[in-house]
C-alpha cells in the first residue's frame, strides 16, 4: 500500500484539487451560483493547489509541508461553513456574509450533500493523502 501512495498520492491529490476547482467554476460561472465569503475562502485555498500540486505530480517532488497548511485551513472553514448552514450550533453571521449569505444553501443533495461538504470532502481527502506521504517520506528517512 506504501507503494501505492508513494507513487500515485500526488496525482490522486491534484486530480481531487482539479475536480473541486472545475466544480466551483461550474456552479458558479454555469448554474450562476454566487459565492459567498466562506466559499470564497475556501477557494482561496483550493484553487492554488491545483498549480502546486500539477506542478509537484510532474516532477515527483514532496510539498506536502506546502499543502497541508492550506487543506488542514481550508477543512476548518468549509466544516465551519457547513454546520452553519446545517445545525443551530453555530448562528448564521449571514448578515455580515456581504451580498450572499453564508447559510444560503444552492444545492442539498440526499439531505446533507451541500458546496461547503463538497469542498468539505476535498480537503480532507487531499490532507489524508498528504499525511500518508508525509509518513512514507518520514519512514524513508529513519
Amino acid at each position: 500500500m506504501r507503494k501505492f501512495w508513494a507513487e500515485n498520492g500526488l496525482h490522486l491529490s491534484w486530480a481531487i484539487a482539479l475536480v473541486a476547482m472545475l466544480g466551483s467554476l461550474y456552479f458558479s460561472e454555469v448554474k450562476g451560483y454566487m459565492p459567498c465569503k466562506l466559499c470564497w475562502y475556501q477557494r482561496i485555498l483550493m484553487y492554488p493547489q491545483v498549480i502546486i500540486l500539477g506542478i509537484a505530480a510532474a516532477r515527483k517532488q514532496q510539498v506536502y509541508m506546502y499543502v497541508l497548511p492550506m487543506t488542514l485551513l481550508g477543512a476548518c472553514i468549509s466544516l465551519y461553513h457547513y454546520l452553519m448552514e446545517k445545525t443551530d450550533w453555530i448562528k448564521s453571521n449571514s448578515f455580515s456574509c456581504g451580498i450572499v449569505p453564508c447559510d444560503a444553501e444552492y444545492i442539498n443533495w440526499f439531505g446533507f450533500v451541500t458546496i461547503p461538504f463538497l469542498a468539505l470532502t476535498g480537503f480532507v481527502l487531499i490532507s489524508a493523502i498528504q499525511i500518508a506521504m508525509w509518513r512514507i517520506d518520514r519512514a524513508r528517512r529513519a
